[in-house]
């Protein structure tokens, strides 16, 4: 039996952590046509979520104001409940969608395309947490289409981890059309998306060189780096051309950006490719136009992911050709203390919250 209300952290407004309140009284949501109701038993945690309730994406006229993912145009309203990562098991099915779903594990492609099946533009991108309810949540409503069946032998906080990092990862290096035998740089290697690009650069037979702090070398090497640099000790460039042992960086894929942002695109061969996500170092960086137009360079930008990426993705997941990288689970009750941990990026991998009602048979004793 479904009830009628739950228990939900919802977003009031943007600023700091306390804008984010955790209510059980939020009323469950009812499938409308075409769409499922899940149960969720975990949500993963991102970048993204942050930033949106920070308010920390400027505008294109002034870097510092305050506005949400889609700049000028925002479909984010108040109260919103947040969380991309959702997985969980469907519990009732909306006009149109087959009864037989009812039962299934799912997780969920939280990207609102606005375009229709066939056409992989992300230029009307949204995401569900943003432009509607996400997962973290006792129960999120989603379009059919959304809800994915995988057949895998992990857990539902592993499979969690996946979603949002990985999708983001794998358009990262679709855009830069990373091809087999190619050296990619990746910054920001021990987070939950640079980890994935490292098994992803792996899975496409490309070859991944990381960027990260002293401490975490050895469980990036773990992961599939040919090499790492150390970031802040010495010379970016000669650091790099030390690990690749002189030979050229075809992609960069770069979630760091700030002071290192030149440095990257000096470190690129002639006619190299530089593809971005995030900049949790800075966003406003200085660009030598020379550097770019001498060298023949591409840039791209890249946010979220196709559906087609997604569902190769899947496929991925399904064949253990990727592995999660679940560092800590906390009770939904906890919120804040994971996001809190979340920020400080002691981890290497993702953070899962699991609804307390879920706890004892989902959830693990959380870090700290």
């Amino acid at each position: 039996m479904v009830p009628k209300t739950m228990t939900a952290v919802q977003l009031v407004g943007h600023g700091g952590p306390d804008q984010l309140v955790l209510r059980d009284d939020v009323p469950v949501p009812e499938p409308a046509a075409g769409e499922v109701l899940i149960e969720v038993s975990a949500c993963g945690m991102n970048n993204t979520d942050v930033w949106v309730r920070e308010g920390a994406y400027g505008t294109e006229t002034d870097p510092g104001s305050v506005s949400t993912w889609r700049r000028g145009r925002s479909t984010l309203t108040f109260p919103r409940i947040q969380g991309t990562d959702t997985v969980g098991h469907l519990v009732a099915v909306g006009e149109g969608v087959a009864e037989g779903r009812i039962g299934e594990r799912v997780m969920v492609d939280f990207s609102i395309y606005n375009r229709p099946e066939g056409d992989d533009s992300l230029a009307d991108i949204d995401y569900i947490g943003h432009g509607r309810d996400g997962g973290y949540a006792e129960y999120v409503a989603v379009p059919s289409g959304h809800a994915y069946r995988v057949d895998a032998p992990i857990s539902d906080a592993e499979l969690a981890t996946f979603c949002c990092a990985y999708l983001t990862g794998e358009h990262m290096l679709d855009r830069a059309r990373v091809a087999p035998g190619e050296r990619v740089l990746v910054t920001g290697a021990s987070g939950g998306v640079g980890s994935g690009i490292i098994q992803l650069c792996r899975v496409r037979g490309a070859i991944p060189y990381a960027v990260t702090s002293a401490d975490k070398q050895d469980a990036v090497l773990a992961l599939g780096a040919e090499a790492t640099v150390v970031r802040g000790e010495g010379d970016l460039v000669e650091q790099v051309a030390q690990a690749t042992g002189g030979e050229p960086i075809d992609v960069v894929a770069d979630l760091v950006a700030g002071p290192m942002f030149n440095d990257l695109l000096r470190i690129l061969r002639p006619e190299g490719r530089y593809t971005t996500a995030g900049a949790i170092a800075g966003p406003v960086v200085e660009l030598d136009l020379r550097t770019m137009y001498l060298k023949q360079l591409e840039l791209h930008g890249s946010s979220q992911g196709t559906r087609t990426a997604f569902r190769r993705l899947v496929g991925y997941i399904e064949a253990g050709s990727i592995e999660p990288l679940l560092h800590a689970t906390y009770p939904l009750s906890e919120f804040h203390r994971a996001q809190a941990d979340f920020v400080a990026k002691r981890f290497i991998g993702n953070l899962v919250v699991v609804p307390d009602a879920r706890w004892d048979e989902i959830g693990a004793p959380h870090a700290g």
